[in-house]
């Protein structure tokens, strides 16, 4: 059996790490935010940050990859979240909506929406070109820590701190399914 080997390690922000991600399409770029506010993204292979982005009064705590690997999707502490254009190294959006900390984000598999997830209990769906929350789901008793769109762009699913993963349809505006876990969902 082989056993996995370093493939790169980095010092990636001042402070401590709180999330990272991968982009989808290439394989070959990361995001990471941290406590020190910064949203950082990272080539593969390459040992300095290729955009270090600025803007955000508190730590970032979720970060999200847009299909193309063009955006990102930063939440924050303070429930703030910011939409970075990577080609031009800048935010282009901030997002005010989440009572506190926004632990999770991601992208709509087509189209200009992505979903937020808070530990207000809330999941919001958020319309890029508008500029807003186009919907709100309710009926979590506790933070929101992870989000998955399906692959067909039809569904959205939430898991909270309590263990339950709840489907939502979008077309719809409605709850589908819900399943309780042991432990909570991240």
């Amino acid at each position: 059996s082989r056993r996995p080997q370093k493939f790169q390690e980095f010092a990636a922000h001042v402070g401590n790490v709180k999330c990272v991600t991968l982009g989808r399409r290439s394989y070959q770029v990361l995001a990471t935010g941290g406590d020190d506010r910064k949203v950082n993204v990272w080539a593969m292979g390459k040992p300095n940050a290729i955009l270090s982005l600025s803007g955000h009064t508190s730590a970032v705590s979720c970060v999200g990859f847009d299909a193309r690997e063009e955006l990102v999707v930063a939440g924050a502490v303070s429930g703030t979240i910011k939409l970075w254009d990577l080609n031009q190294a800048k935010a282009i959006r901030t997002l005010l909506g989440h009572r506190s900390e926004c632990l999770t984000a991601a992208f709509h598999p087509y189209g200009a929406f992505f979903a937020s997830g808070s530990l207000d209990t809330n999941l919001k769906v958020w319309d890029i070109r508008r500029k807003a929350c186009i919907q709100t789901y309710r009926g979590h008793m506790q933070g929101v820590g992870a989000t998955a769109f399906s692959p067909d762009g039809k569904w959205v699913a939430s898991g909270d701190q309590d263990g339950f993963v709840k489907l939502w349809d979008l077309t719809a505006g409605r709850l589908l399914y819900e399943y309780q876990h042991d432990g909570e969902v991240t």
